[in-house]
């Protein structure tokens, strides 16, 4: 697989993962209606299936995948919540993401 053919599979699962996750907290702590359960459900399905698309070991793929994770998470931070990041949380982005290309890419 490629770098960025594996980069964007991984940012569209982080979304799918966060949309599911983010929908129950709306319902749970923002009062929203439970029929955003519905899609939530939808979304962490599709979460599921995407991570089943990269053609590794699973366990390496999840270590991976936290990587970007955290990357995405921190977006959405700035751009669904409206809270900016900080230096640290930067740095943090940077060595999870660095971690991630020593998993997925190193010769194995």
């Amino acid at each position: 697989m490629s770098i960025l053919y594996t980069l964007g599979l991984f940012i569209i699962t982080a979304i799918a993962e966060i949309v599911g996750c983010y929908l129950p907290y709306l319902w749970l702590k923002k009062s929203a209606s439970a029929w955003v359960l519905l899609p939530s459900a939808f979304s962490l399905a599709l979460f599921a299936w995407l991570l089943s698309l990269h053609p590794i070991a699973a366990g390496r793929v999840y270590a991976a995948y936290g990587g970007v994770y955290v990357s995405v998470a921190i977006l959405w931070l700035w751009s669904v919540d409206g809270i900016r990041p900080h230096l640290w949380d930067f740095v943090g982005v940077t060595v999870t993401l660095v971690g991630m290309g020593i998993i997925m890419f190193a010769p194995k």
